[in-house]
């Protein structure tokens, strides 16, 4: 099943998310190679440097199974998010 991981950042995160991003892409990179993975990118601010957050969808077996997988991010030990909320997604465009 399809879960969206969205993650807000704290304030002026850029330094620690650049920092952390080598750890973070990699497991995106296992996620991708087992075919799991649908979508992965930042939130760009408005205006100004930087972002506000990030959205994940992926195929996990289960909300724990994302949830735990979301709570292991290095962004999240890197202090780059504020806030994680895990949810079942429904994909529906492009099929």
């Amino acid at each position: 099943m399809l879960f969206a991981i969205i993650a807000e950042d704290v304030e002026n995160s850029l330094a620690a998310r650049l920092q952390a991003r080598p750890d973070h892409v990699e497991r995106l990179k296992l996620l991708q190679s087992e075919s799991r993975l649908t979508l992965a990118g930042p939130h760009p601010q408005v205006s100004g440097e930087g972002f506000s957050g990030s959205l994940i969808v992926a195929d996990f077996s289960s909300l724990e199974a994302a949830q735990a997988w979301a709570n292991a991010d290095p962004y999240i030990s890197a202090g780059v998010y504020a806030k994680v909320t895990v949810k079942p997604f429904n994909k529906v465009l492009p099929a």
